[in-house]
């Protein structure tokens, strides 16, 4: 098993609670949340719905709701909840304790939300 490779993309307070902020990555385009309590998670940022900006979602609780159809996701997992079917892509994100500094793996799905850097 490889070790994932970290990169860093700013603070925590860089993105607004109950927000969103997008990446550009050669992977496609990434929006990475961060909820009322401060937990960040990070997922492609298009409803497998229709195709909608996840990151201009309302965020609430550890969901956000599509603006296109209100679709609600799972920042957790990615999966849809209620009638709708289908999956976002999550990424596994650690955040260091004492810089607040948010760090991103494209190798590596999400299994947990929130991680801390090791020291």
């Amino acid at each position: 098993m490889t070790t994932p490779s970290w990169h860093r993309i700013g603070l925590v307070t860089d993105i607004p609670k109950r927000g969103a902020r997008c990446l550009n990555t050669p992977l496609g385009r990434v929006a990475v949340f961060r909820t009322a309590d401060d937990r960040v998670f990070a997922m492609e940022d298009r409803c497998p719905h229709k195709g909608g900006p996840l990151s201009q979602g309302i965020v609430h609780d550890r969901s956000v709701t599509c603006p296109l159809h209100n679709a609600v996701i799972s920042l957790e997992n990615g999966a849809m909840k209620g009638p709708d079917e289908g999956k976002v892509k999550t990424f596994a994100i650690r955040i260091d304790a004492k810089s607040e500094t948010i760090e991103i793996s494209f190798d590596a799905v999400a299994a947990e939300p929130f991680v801390e850097a090791a020291e």
